[in-house]
């Protein structure tokens, strides 16, 4: 029965993360079929087709590799300065045969009706809009999917009131956990009891534990001084100084820093909130990922390293869609948490996918969504700048130029799934 479990909530997840992907491409298609560009073909997979269907000049459908999706819009590059469709006289470059041979390719679709309907050809701020689209549908999805398990079932979050005050130093992960010849922590020596209200630290007024932790973590050993509410009276506590030790970053977990430690271990609760909650979650999920998305061809370097030599994989390293699955046939099958545990776990984790997935095609690179964004941000800013100083006008921006970035990103993005998936098979990262 577990193992039905596991496979129904890994496919069930794996089905709603191609959900998402097939919404990334209809918030591509909308804006280009609004904008009249030309559009061929509407595909949810890559590889083999196994189901289409014609509608007017697109064809929708699905193929056999389930790890994607894409809009094809006609016109993406525009036309080389002599007949287009043509590789220029006397350019035998390998980055410029890369340009031209993309634009030949791209010309046997065109027919003389096409014209002015060529991605190419529109407005820079439609090209934008319609390249944003994909990414900002998942960021639509993201908050919708959060905010329906913040406000229905709600979110765990620490309180400013102490829940616990451990009566000693000890070492990280340590199976000591006896108080035996061991420092009193500050804490303790404060004389903050279980029950009491954090109101202001150093001076500074909190209204958060996470403002609080911040406080805490870059008071590093210095001088730390607490006042709390304790049963309605406000007290403040015997001056005491935080010590350092090494604890996660705050956004790559993976990673140890030197920050300020004190001692109180808080309540944490499960609160209900609404879309004010939620943007600030995704907040801080956006700059975690940010982070990661800066570390990733690292950490895919040392997730195939650590696979060869039979090292353990970092908990907190990436994964592929097949591991995220995998995760969310884990989470459906434990005994360990409720099943309104289990259904918020899951959608919370189909939100961060979203999240992620709009992020890292925000990166400004071909042939990611970013890439063309930036593309025709340049371009509007080429021309208007031209306006301005009455210059004539500079014309398209040639995005073709960029295939050899494009060729480049495209290889570690396949390099990187190959090993993920291989690592996610061979050695997953197990949640229970």
């Amino acid at each position: 029965m577990d193992l039905v479990i596991y496979l129904a909530g890994a496919l069930i997840f794996f089905a709603l993360v191609m959900a998402s992907i097939g919404l990334h491409e209809v918030g591509h298609l909308v804006p280009g079929k609004l904008f009249d560009v030309k559009t061929t073909q509407y595909f949810v997979g890559f590889g083999k087709t196994l189901w289409s269907r014609r509608r007017g000049e697109t064809e929708y459908g699905v193929k056999a590799v389930p790890l994607g999706g894409y809009v094809r819009f006609i016109g993406m590059f525009p036309p080389s300065a002599q007949r287009p469709g043509q590789v220029r006289a006397g350019r035998t470059g390998l980055f410029q045969s890369m340009a031209d041979n993309a634009r030949a390719a791209e010309w046997y679709d065109i027919r003389p009706e096409d014209e002015g309907r060529l991605f190419y050809q529109k407005k820079s701020w439609q090209k934008l809009i319609i390249m944003a689209g994909g990414p900002l549908m998942n960021i639509g999805l993201a908050f919708l999917v959060l905010l329906a398990v913040t406000a229905s079932y709600g979110v765990l979050r620490s309180q400013l009131t102490v829940a616990a005050v451990p009566e000693c130093l000890v070492v990280a992960n340590s199976t000591d956990t006896s108080c035996a010849g061991k420092p009193a922590s500050p804490a303790a020596q404060s004389g903050i009891r279980p029950g009491d209200t954090i109101v202001s630290f150093n001076g500074v007024a909190v209204s958060s534990w996470d403002q609080v932790s911040r406080l805490i973590r870059a008071n590093l050993d210095g001088p730390a001084v607490i006042v709390v509410d304790r049963a309605g009276q406000r007290t403040t506590l015997t001056p005491v100084r935080t010590v350092i030790t090494g604890v996660a970053d705050r956004y790559d977990p993976s990673k140890r820093v030197a920050a300020g430690f004190l001692g109180v271990q808080p309540v944490v609760q499960r609160e209900r909130g609404g879309p004010v909650a939620v943007v600030q979650d995704m907040w801080g999920m956006t700059k975690q990922t940010a982070v990661a998305l800066v570390d990733f061809p690292v950490k895919v370097y040392y997730t195939a390293y650590n696979l060869v030599t039979g090292k353990p994989r970092d908990v907190y390293g990436p994964m592929s869609i097949l591991g995220a699955s995998r995760a969310a046939g884990e989470i459906a099958a434990t005994d360990k948490i409720g099943s309104g545990d289990k259904v918020a776990s899951l959608f919370t984790v189909l939100g961060s996918v979203n999240l992620f997935v709009a992020l890292f095609n925000f990166v400004p690179l071909l042939p990611l969504d970013g890439g063309h964004i930036a593309g025709a941000i340049y371009e509007a800013l080429k021309r208007g700048l031209a306006r301005l100083f009455r210059r004539p006008d500079p014309g398209h921006v040639d995005t073709a130029r960029m295939l050899p970035v494009a060729y480049l990103v495209g290889a570690i993005i396949a390099v990187s799934g190959f090993v993920l998936i291989i690592a996610d098979l061979i050695d997953p990262i197990r949640l229970f």
